[in-house]
């Protein structure tokens, strides 16, 4: 496959898990899908994006993604939004969310894992 086909392939994953994850904040209102899933998700959006720019394989990606999105969660426990006077502002209130919780990193966690296998299977 040749590189700006491989592109269009992750770009299309990436809308399709945004639209997934924007039918989930608006249509599912459970105690699993919504706050778990949603989670496991977002790594693989940032996954996808990533891959759409520079589709070559990069063994540590996955690690560099997790530990993004940790220092976001950890930006969401000090009021990042707040203290850039961001907080009125919905759109940047879901992006870049309002409340630390460590079930997050797990989830994070476990798309990553997931995502490191994925990346890593066909490399030796």
């Amino acid at each position: 496959m040749n590189m700006m086909n491989k592109r269009i392939k992750y770009l299309i994953s990436a809308i399709i898990i945004i639209v997934t994850e924007v039918f989930i904040a608006f249509y599912v209102h459970d105690n699993f899908i919504r706050p778990y899933a949603g989670d496991i998700l977002v790594v693989f959006v940032l996954y996808f994006l990533y891959k759409t720019l520079f589709p070559k394989k990069n063994k540590n990606l996955p690690i560099y993604i997790f530990i993004f999105s940790v220092i976001v969660e950890i930006l969401q426990g000090i009021n990042i939004i707040d203290i850039l006077g961001l907080g009125d502002i919905t759109f940047f209130r879901i992006l870049l969310g309002t409340n630390f919780d460590i079930k997050d990193i797990l989830c994070y966690l476990v798309g990553c894992v997931i995502l490191y296998y994925i990346e890593n299977k066909n490399i030796k």
